[in-house]
């Protein structure tokens, strides 16, 4: 029988690992894990493939170089626990940009849950769509590793899989759609788009495949303002509300908000959710190597 409290550790623990999630799909501003129900469809409208493309890639708001570092907090009992961080990093490689993303537990919560992930990601310069995209997971005493080889021209992708790199083996091959990002790319490629002009409501469609499956899901334009961000000061920014999926870890109506900085840069800041069990915050702790100066902070 489970008890109430192992109950609620269980769905805190699932949490966490949402929050991780969470922080490597910063500016694609969306809950991925499974498809977005269809009372979301009418409220978001339909995606068009216009939109899911295009971005102003020519003059991409990063570089190589490029360092951005979040803290994640967890918050149980009105009690704002910091649980780890997650790692962004820029590496231009000639005529592909390099991707990558770390997100770790610090050694007080890895009692709890002990989180080591790892993403890498090749993308084309020119689209920002990904060619090579590995995934290497390692959370409490669950591991995985994917590779994935993206064929955008023929919208095909080859993966392999195992519980490790040594034992990956081919899976097969999928079939993909137009414009087709990963978890990684999707970020930058949503940092490149123009808000210069976004009115309150505007949606962004994004596409993104993830454990062999693809999604199409969207994020909303809610308004300018000023938001003052934890040990860095205040902001001007722009928030943003994604579609969020109800499940174990998401209520009916619960609601994500992101800030994104109202800059050249436009890069994430904060997000905050409510959850079953609690809430999630993540939050920026440093930059380094923006394309830009950060002309956002007051």
């Amino acid at each position: 029988m489970i008890t109430k409290n192992l109950q609620n550790r269980l769905i805190a623990m699932k949490t966490l690992k949402s929050a991780f999630f969470t922080a490597f799909a910063l500016l694609t501003m969306a809950f991925l894990p499974s498809v977005v129900p269809p009372q979301y469809a009418n409220d978001f409208g339909q995606p068009t493939q216009s939109s899911v493309c295009s971005a102003n890639v020519v003059d991409a708001p990063f570089q190589s170089g490029e360092e951005l570092v979040y803290k994640v907090y967890y918050n149980l009992n009105f009690v704002w626990i910091p649980a780890g961080e997650a790692t962004f990093k820029v590496d231009d490689e000639g005529s592909r940009y390099h991707f990558s993303a770390t997100g770790v537990t610090y050694d007080s919560y890895e009692w709890f849950y002990k989180v080591r992930d790892y993403f890498d990601t090749y993308a084309d310069k020119q689209t920002l769509l990904p060619q090579t995209s590995i995934r290497h997971i390692k959370e409490n005493r669950y591991s995985i590793y994917d590779k994935v080889d993206f064929d955008q021209k023929n919208k095909k992708a080859k993966y392999i899989r195992g519980q490790v790199e040594e034992r990956a083996t081919l899976k097969g091959d999928l079939v993909l759609s137009d414009c087709m990002h990963d978890i990684l790319s999707i970020v930058y490629y949503c940092r490149a788009l123009d808000y210069s002009s976004v009115q309150k409501g505007q949606d962004f469609p994004v596409k993104v495949m993830l454990d062999e499956e693809t999604h199409s899901l969207k994020y909303r334009f809610m308004a300018r303002e000023e938001k003052a961000i934890r040990n860095l000061g205040k902001f001007k920014t722009m928030r943003f509300s994604p579609q969020l999926v109800v499940g174990n870890v998401f209520s009916e109506n619960a609601q994500m908000k992101v800030w994104a900085s109202d800059d050249a840069n436009k890069i994430p800041l904060m997000i905050e959710s409510p959850v079953a069990v609690g809430s999630v915050k993540i939050v920026l702790k440093s930059w380094k190597g923006l394309k830009y100066e950060m002309t956002a902070k007051k």
